[in-house]
C-alpha cells in the first residue's frame, strides 16, 4: 500500500467514525477548554460562564497592515485591563509588545506565514525564530494551503516541521488551517499533520479570507484531535454568544479583535 493509499484509508476510517458515532467523546463539548490545550471531562460546563470568564481564553488580536503604533498600544492596554491570555500581533510588533505588556502577566503571540502561508518554509522558520528572541510565547503559523490542495503530504509535514524545530521548549505552536479553503478530508488530513509534527494547537482561519470559524469546523477538528490537543477558533467572533457556540464545539482558545465587546457583552464588528 503506498502513501496516497494509507492516506485515504486513515480519512475514510476517521470520517465513517464520526458519522457512525456523533456523539464520540472526543468531542469538545464535552471538554471545558484550558489555555494550555488539555481538557478535563465535565458537562454543560459553558452554561455557567459569564462574559468576564472568558478574557483568559482570548487572544486578543490586531493583524491588519495599516495597524499603527496607537492601536498596538490600546491593544496592550485592553489586553492588560480585561487580563487576556495574550495579544496576537504580526512579528514585526512582538517585541513593542512584550515591553509594552511587562509585569502583566499578558502573553505576547506572533503570526508566522501571515496571512497566505505561501512563502518558503526556512523564511517561515526564520520569521517564528526572530519573534521567540524578541518575546514572543507563542506562534501562530499558517499551513501552506496550496501543498494541502494538492495532497503533497511531504511539504506540508516539512513545512510546519520547520517552524516546529524553530519553537524552542516552552513555546507554543498554533498551525492555521485557513478551513474555508479546505475540504473536510483536508481538513481531516491538516489535524493528523500538525497533531503528528507535534504542534500544541490547530487553529480555524487567518480572518482574512472569504470565511472564519465555524461552529462545524471547530467540532470536526476536535474529534480529529481528541480531548488533549488545543483548537483555536478565529475569524468572525463577534459576542459572547458566538464565543460560547465556538468553546462549545470543541474550541479552548479564541482569536478575536471584538475582546472587548466580547467580555462586556456588546457586538462587536470586527472581522477577525
Amino acid at each position: 500500500m503506498d502513501q496516497d493509499q494509507i492516506i485515504q484509508k486513515i480519512v475514510e476510517e476517521v470520517l465513517l467514525r464520526m458519522k457512525s458515532n456523533p456523539s464520540d467523546q472526543t468531542l469538545g463539548n464535552q471538554c471545558p477548554p484550558t489555555k494550555s490545550g488539555e481538557t478535563a471531562q465535565s458537562s454543560s460546563w459553558a452554561d455557567s460562564l459569564l462574559p468576564s470568564d472568558l478574557a483568559n481564553y482570548i487572544d486578543h488580536t490586531l493583524l491588519k497592515p495599516e495597524a499603527s503604533k496607537e492601536q498596538i498600544d490600546v491593544l496592550c492596554d485592553e489586553a492588560a485591563k480585561y487580563h487576556f491570555y495574550s495579544v496576537c500581533v504580526n512579528s514585526s510588533w512582538v517585541e513593542y509588545c512584550v515591553r509594552k505588556l511587562g509585569g502583566t502577566g499578558v502573553k505576547t503571540c506572533a503570526v508566522v506565514g501571515f496571512p497566505l502561508g505561501a512563502m518558503d518554509s526556512r523564511a517561515k522558520s526564520f520569521e517564528a525564530r526572530t519573534a521567540i528572541s524578541n518575546g514572543a510565547s507563542e506562534i501562530d503559523m499558517v499551513l501552506n494551503v496550496g501543498a494541502m490542495k494538492a495532497n503533497d503530504i511531504k511539504t506540508v509535514r516539512e513545512d510546519m516541521l520547520a517552524v516546529r524545530r524553530a519553537c524552542r521548549q516552552g513555546i507554543l505552536l498554533k498551525v492555521i488551517l485557513e478551513t474555508c479553503l479546505l475540504t473536510d478530508n483536508e481538513k481531516v488530513l491538516a489535524c493528523q499533520i500538525a497533531k503528528d509534527i507535534g504542534a500544541d494547537f490547530v487553529k480555524t482561519s487567518t480572518g482574512f479570507n472569504k470565511e472564519g470559524a465555524t461552529v462545524a469546523d471547530v467540532a470536526l477538528m476536535r474529534r480529529i484531535v481528541g480531548p488533549k490537543m488545543g483548537v483555536k477558533a478565529s475569524g468572525g467572533i463577534r459576542s459572547f454568544e458566538d464565543a460560547i457556540k465556538m468553546l462549545k464545539a470543541g474550541a479552548n482558545r479564541l482569536g478575536t479583535s471584538a475582546s472587548v465587546a466580547i467580555v462586556t457583552a456588546q457586538k462587536g464588528s470586527s472581522n477577525y
